[in-house]
């Protein structure tokens, strides 16, 4: 009797791993198509080499990035992308004067190469360029601007769109990035997790 019950057991446990798994696979999507905008909410973490000004003196942080992706022909797009990247300082604050982080807003145009537009899992590799504005946070909660003024960035990667509900997908990226500020170069790396959602017309 007991084995029945077991078998009783795994058998609508079977049944209702498969039909979770049939619904799954049956939910609507809608995969964009040319002439359609995405808007994209994404958290990063990120991290400087110590390299430049801004690497020697700063490590890894998190931020928030907000991205607008438009779709063009031939699996392409093009887009505009605006980023809160803070980093903290590698060595403890010493005064109240002392640099604990680095705030930069990085506002520049993207253009991307898609992959596999007719599937849920779409690829792609970009090229991004544009301003770099730089502000350091205190210890004592003070704001200091460099001398140097703003600075500009260029950057490369890739990542995937994998859409899960008509035209909403999760959207994962990293990149390589160098911001040049103050004469010198700073390499960095970062990478984003969040959701893209394409509007229809």
């Amino acid at each position: 009797m007991r084995s029945r019950n077991v078998w009783w057991c795994l058998t609508v446990m079977a049944i209702a791993a498969v039909e979770a798994r049939s619904a799954a696979a049956a939910l609507p999507l809608v995969l964009p198509r040319p002439g359609q905008i995405g808007f994209s909410l994404q958290g990063q973490v990120s991290d400087f080499v110590k390299t430049g000004l801004l690497g020697k003196e700063f490590g890894s942080g998190g931020g928030i990035a907000v991205r607008v992706r438009y779709r063009m022909r031939y699996e392409r797009a093009l887009g505009l992308s605006f980023e809160a990247v803070n980093l903290d300082a590698r060595a403890p604050a010493d005064s109240s004067t002392a640099r604990t982080r680095l705030n930069m807003l990085l506002s520049g145009a993207d253009v991307y190469q898609m992959f596999n537009t007719d599937s849920r899992t779409q690829g792609m590799i970009n090229l991004s360029a544009g301003l770099a504005q730089v502000h350091y946070s205190l210890r004592d909660g003070e704001t200091e601007y460099p001398n140097e003024g703003d600075g500009v960035y260029v950057a490369a990667g890739g990542g995937v769109e994998r859409f899960f509900y008509r035209s909403l997908a999760f959207d994962l990226s990293a990149r390589y990035l160098a911001v040049v500020h103050g004469g010198k170069t700073n390499h960095g790396l970062n990478a984003s997790a969040g959701l893209i959602f394409y509007a229809s017309y």
